[in-house]
């Protein structure tokens, strides 16, 4: 690279992109791979744009304007954009950096025709593309109308979409430079996009092709529809023809214009099959060079094929990470536990130290292998009768696969399939129970007692040693988690619920009886957290100098003050209390590195003033016993019906049995996650001992920082006193890439993604369906929320959100329906709704999209779909 401001595409590579912006930088590394053809040009730098930009003190004043702006403030957006590009198009160049330009032209020929093209230094981006925020000119003729659209270009970076999409995506107006591109004009037959991975279904191995008549850009501006090329494997899988009535083509004199196409071409294909395959092979070429897939622009000529341009592909969802090449089936972890953001790398090492199940990484989350399972009947039926049971998509999506007969390898008949996680995602069949809640009793007292001796002797541990008795105490956690009973008391209360509204149905043609029959259990470690905070607000409300005090605090010191208060130190003990009860609970907790309420408590802050404005005195323990008599009083009708059916008596037995069982280990359900995160707190804070002492070795930054190291970089880090600081910043960058993913339910090695559908009929128009997990139908005002922090719910409102976990557990004392993205029969959410008698639809995709904060909707709870009104 010289010290010019001007350079040849030749003299670039992917490493240049701080000088030669996303496009450029690609464009030089197209150059030197063998057998691409690259139409020739240069490349006006960075450095250009700032020397400019550096003249023109009235932008400078004018960015630091835009970047007081929120994304929704389109009008000052737009005044303030227009005023910077004004500008920017009314500066001349100047004459050295013309020079240069000049000499650039003279080279490739000065009276050729030039595509004109922005390059900025967020685009092109494996994190982000930008693609179409900055302005492109083709056809442009003459060494004025060059430097004129040079100079439009350089203003294109203020244009008001841009901005707000820098505002959007986090990336200060300052931070983005922008380089020019200017190539000389190939003039096409024919052009179009190339994805090296499938833009529908994400998979690696499916090559997808668009193509139009003439010049590209018509099939980019959504103008025409393209001809869809597919091809896998060197064969063309699919193959859609389109209608093409228009084109753009390049006029003589410059510029460009659209045109019809000729009839006799309109049903014609744009690329020979030969010519398809030739173009796929080329894509995968580029995509292996750049070692990810790439979405290319392509145009041939009579001479063929040229490479115009090539950028990652950003939306794609990462491959979970596997030990060979074979086809492998991943299921998200994040949709069984209620949690599909991503996991901070050192909350992905603890969840995979815990879990027995074979655990992949990806995007930030987790998935299991369940490749083993899918290679037998035996395993394929375990499978349905878990995870498809649950999960309706899951189910769909599952069937989908097994219908693949030679995707995955079949084992032998006789071959015994081992469970793919004993504790979670795949559990055997449970040994034989008794129906007796002291069993209950003596689990949790184990648990409670192991985690007493952890908080005890975890004290006298530091430095390695501290991580070899976490591993241990670990391995401890688990030999309880297996104990028979555990598992055994989950999976008895879900089998007895499924037994309880098959034979209703049967018998009596009521659907879903048990949500009712399960009202107010005892020993629900999850909804006494929401009651209990509901018993926390009476204390509360006869203080209103705490409550005045508590609608104004804003930070975690809020409990230091509250002794100066009348009953002040009455309450900040009981808050003690629920904290040293439920402190280890927060929005997505199975991440050990998120705060918990013990260390963010004014977390309750909101959720208390909320019981206090939509909960009566006394409505903890009101709704609880409401729930109790009707669970009872369920039992009693269905007695009495059944006392008129043939076989009565045995009917009523078998009914009365599964009662029991289902209202003595129901509650059980949640206490095991509950133990898991008890041991997480205990954990984390004597690690972040270990991470102050990195701190005072500056080794780290910040304490917060060993969040991005697994469990074994970070036991390193403590053994040595150093840590690579370049890992974490890298860390650190990938988890926000990672935050604008949405992850699959379920994916191949292939990376394809299998989407599941509801096979349902007989739904209202418009209706939009799910899973019902909780009976009842309720109409109401939808809140969407996508984060509890946000959450400032009224009574009576429905919550819409994409999951819940227990900590959302406070929250549903207030509102009367719940609708998830996520979520199963027997989720959190779903256990907690039917416990408080909730109408609750889960398990419906984009729900978040479709229904509208505000929106009156119909939650139909029994019959799993959602009305609009």
């Amino acid at each position: 690279m010289t010290d010019s401001f001007v350079f040849d595409f030749r003299e670039t590579d992917y490493t240049q992109t701080a000088l030669a912006g996303g496009k450029g930088a690609n464009l030089g590394e197209l150059t030197k791979i063998a057998g691409i053809r690259v139409p020739e040009g240069f490349i006006v730098s960075t450095a250009a744009f700032e020397s400019v930009i550096a003249a023109a003190p009235a932008v400078g004043a004018l960015m630091d304007g835009l970047s007081l702006l929120k994304a929704d403030n389109q009008a000052e957006i737009s005044h303030l954009s227009a005023q910077i590009r004004s500008i920017i198009e009314g500066i001349t160049i100047p004459a050295g950096i013309a020079e240069e330009i000049s000499r650039q032209l003279s080279r490739l020929g000065a009276g050729g025709a030039y595509a004109v093209r922005s390059s900025a230094t967020a685009e092109d981006l494996p994190a982000a593309s930008f693609a179409g925020q900055q302005d492109t000119y083709l056809n442009i003729t003459g060494e004025a109308a060059i430097l004129r659209h040079i100079s439009r270009c350089w203003a294109s970076l203020f244009t008001a979409r841009a901005v707000t999409y820098r505002i959007r995506n986090g990336f200060g107006h300052r931070k983005v430079l922008l380089a020019v591109v200017v190539q000389r004009m190939v003039f096409p037959q024919s052009a179009g996009i190339m994805f090296t991975a499938d833009p529908v279904t994400a998979s690696r191995k499916v090559v997808s092709i668009d193509a139009g008549f003439g010049l590209g850009e018509a099939l980019v501006a959504g103008l025409v529809n393209p001809d869809v090329y597919k091809v896998s494997d060197g064969t063309i899988i699919d193959k859609h023809i389109a209608v093409k009535k228009l084109a753009t083509y390049a006029l003589t004199d410059g510029g460009t214009e659209e045109a019809a196409v000729e009839p006799e071409k309109q049903h014609r294909q744009v690329l020979t099959d030969e010519q398809v395959l030739l173009l796929a092979h080329t894509g995968r070429i580029i995509a292996t060079h750049f070692g990810q897939p790439q979405d290319i622009e392509w145009c041939l000529a009579e001479d063929g094929f040229y490479i115009v341009q090539s950028r990652p592909i950003t939306t794609l969802f990462p491959i979970p990470e596997a030990d060979d090449r074979e086809n492998r089936v991943y299921v998200s972890v994040g949709h069984q536990q209620m949690m599909t953001d991503p996991i901070k790398p050192l909350g992905l090492s603890f969840y995979q130290l815990i879990t027995p199940a074979p655990i992949r990484k990806a995007g930030g989350r987790l998935f299991v292998d369940i490749t083993h399972f899918l290679s037998s009947p035996a395993g394929r039926e375990r499978l349905m009768n878990t995870l498809g049971k649950s999960d309706p998509l899951i189910n769909d999506a599952l069937k989908t696969i097994m219908a693949r007969e030679h995707f995955i390898p079949q084992l032998p008949q006789e071959t015994e399939v081992q469970p793919a996680d004993k504790c979670k995602e795949a559990p055997p069949a449970p040994a034989p129970l008794g129906n007796d809640p002291a069993i209950a009793s003596a689990m949790i007292q184990r648990f409670e007692e192991s985690a007493t001796a952890l908080k005890k002797h975890i004290l006298t541990k530091s430095g390695p040693e501290l991580f070899d008795f976490i591993i241990a105490d670990i391995q401890e956690l688990k030999t309880i988690m297996q104990h028979p009973h555990n598992m055994g008391m989950i999976m008895a209360a879900i089998n007895a619920a499924f037994r309880i509204n098959e034979r209703i149905y049967e018998w009596l043609g009521e659907k879903n009886v048990a949500d009712i029959l399960s009202l107010s259990v005892s020993g629900n470690i999850t909804s006494e957290m929401g009651l209990d905070l509901l018993a926390l607000a009476d204390l509360i409300r006869p203080y209103p100098g705490i409550i005045a005090y508590l609608q104004q605090v804003t930070d975690d010191n809020f409990l230091e003050a509250l002794p100066q208060f009348a009953g002040g130190q009455q309450v900040r003990e009981a808050i003690d209390n629920y904290l040293s009860r439920y402190g280890m609970r927060c929005a997505g907790e199975i991440d050990i590195s998120r705060p918990r309420w013990s260390e963010k408590p004014f977390t309750l802050v909101p959720m208390i003033l909320g019981n206090l404005r939509n909960a009566a005195p006394g409505a903890g323990k009101q709704k609880f016993e409401e729930g109790r008599q009707a669970a009872r009083k369920k039992e009693a009708e269905l007695t009495e019906q059944l006392l008129h059916l043939p076989d009565a008596g045995e009917k009523i037995k078998e009914i009365k049995e599964n009662i029991s069982l289902l209202r003595n280990y129901a509650g059980y359900r949640e206490y095991p996650k509950y133990a898991i995160v008890s041991r997480y707190l205990i954990y984390k804070q004597a690690l972040l001992k270990e991470a102050a002492q990195l701190v005072q070795l500056r080794a780290i930054q910040d304490t917060a920082d060993v969040f991005y190291l697994t469990f074994e970089e970070f036991r390193e880090a403590v053994r040595t006193g150093k840590a690579d600081e370049q890992l974490i910043r890298r860390r650190k960058e990938e988890y926000t890439v990672y935050e604008k993913l949405t992850p699959p339910r379920l994916i191949t090695s292939d990376g394809e993604i299998i989407t599941g559908a509801y096979k349902r009929e007989n739904l209202p128009a418009d209706a939009i369906a799910g899973l019902p997990v909780s009976s009842g139908m309720v109409e109401g005002r939808a809140r969407v929320i996508l984060n509890m922090e946000d959450a400032d719910l009224e009574e009576g409102d429905i919550l819409v959100t994409t999951f819940t976990d227990p900590s959302w557990t406070p929250l549903f004392v207030t509102i009367k329906g719940l609708v998830t993205e996520v979520g199963g029969i027997m989720t959190h959410g779903a256990v907690i709704a039917r416990e408080y008698g909730l109408p609750a639809v889960v398990c419906v995709e984009n729900a978040t999209r479709l229904i509208k904060d505000g929106q009156q909707i119909r939650v139909h709870g029994t019959e799993g779909y959602i009305e609009l009104l």
